[in-house]
């Protein structure tokens, strides 16, 4: 159990964030409207699958998990350091292959 208790602040500042994001956002969108103007600068990736984001990340973090056992069983890394820096690794290199084809995909529209 105590080897969790590092969560504890991070889940409470992933929590205060979203409020704080989400009370923002609706401010945001509030003053648009009342200027007569609609929220689709919000809508930036409205053309492109989310599904495809989650998609091409979940790839690149199993990739990573590979990469992370391969560098386990042949070299003298330790195994938390390993997986963390091939999952983020590859995680962060699927966001930005995402990036890349959202930004070619809207370029043609």
């Amino acid at each position: 159990m105590d080897d969790f208790e590092f969560l504890i602040p991070i889940a409470f500042f992933v929590v205060t964030y979203g409020v704080f994001h989400l009370f923002v956002r609706r401010k945001e969108r509030l003053a648009l409207i009342e200027k007569g103007l609609t929220a689709n600068i919000f809508n930036s990736e409205a053309n492109v699958s989310p599904s495809l984001k989650y998609g091409i990340f979940c790839i690149g973090i199993a990739i990573g998990f590979l990469l992370g056992e391969i560098l386990v069983q042949n070299t003298n890394l330790e195994e938390g350091v390993a997986y963390l820096s091939m999952i983020f690794l590859f995680g962060g290199i699927g966001l930005v292959v995402y990036y890349f084809i959202a930004q070619k995909h809207t370029r043609k529209e």
